[in-house]
């Protein structure tokens, strides 16, 4: 059993073939698939998905960073709606990007903040996105700290010492396709943390693992993934496989 921790196969690029993607990440052995929210306009679809894969596309609710624009209030208003009408997986994804506008930080720092509390509010998990800003997530958990905040770091792509501080916070760190990259680094940063602190994840559609990169990733290469890691950490795949899911239920669990 496989477990993808973060997939967007509700957005357009799955239009044509959603039902073959989904087909083939089940013969992979995935059995479950967690779809992090981006901003209100992605809800639809994302919760048609939901209905057509019940118990086994999991829906979160968030507001992406990188969708904190003029309207973020509103969004973000809209993200508090949903999280009291009905249940989600996670608040997620969530975060800070500095790589597309940095001009936006304070307001996506204070978007982060208010969603990591509505998190804790709900008993949920967190799936923090960070790109080029993992040393002022770090720092914003830590301010939030509690025994309420828990969650993954996706697509990790901090330091060794950034890892470790992560799992010393409580977090798991999400691994995707990047591990499959030469010189990403992020095989020499996990080097010291164990299977018992990671989770699979493919981001779908981005991000797919050689030999696919700079292709339409899916859910099913999560598998490509599971086996680089093994490769990686010198364990048997099937230990990669039950250690990575039994970190997904335990953190997605209700």
């Amino acid at each position: 059993m496989l477990i993808d921790t973060h997939a967007h196969l509700y957005l357009p690029q799955f239009d044509e073939d959603r039902s073959e993607v989904i087909a083939r990440a089940r013969a992979a052995g995935v059995e479950r698939v967690y779809l992090p929210n981006i901003d209100l306009d992605s809800v639809a679809s994302m919760l048609e998905l939901e209905r057509a894969e019940p118990g086994f596309c999991f829906p979160m609710m968030g507001l992406h960073p990188c969708s904190v624009k003029d309207d973020w209030e509103q969004q973000l208003a809209g993200v508090e709606r949903w999280l009291a009408e009905r249940s989600f997986a996670a608040v997620g994804e969530i975060g800070l990007d500095l790589y597309w506008d940095k001009s936006t930080l304070d307001a996506q720092r204070e978007a982060f903040r208010r969603q990591v509390r509505w998190a804790k509010e709900l008993g949920l998990p967190i799936v923090i996105h960070s790109r080029e800003a993992t040393r002022q997530v770090l720092d914003l958990l830590k301010e939030e700290q509690d025994d309420r905040l828990r969650g993954i770091f996706h697509c990790f792509s901090g330091s060794a010492e950034e890892a470790r501080e992560t799992v010393e916070l409580g977090f798991y760190l999400g691994i995707g396709g990047v591990l499959t990259f030469k010189n990403s680094g992020l095989r020499e940063a996990i080097a010291e943390i164990g299977l018992e602190h990671l989770v699979l994840e493919t981001d779908a559609p981005y991000l797919a693992p050689v030999p696919y990169r700079g292709k339409r990733n899916e859910s099913a290469y999560v598998r490509l993934v599971a086996e680089h890691l093994a490769k990686v950490k010198n364990r048997p795949l099937e230990e990669v496989e039950a250690q990575t899911t039994t970190n997904a239920l335990k953190i997605f669990a209700s």
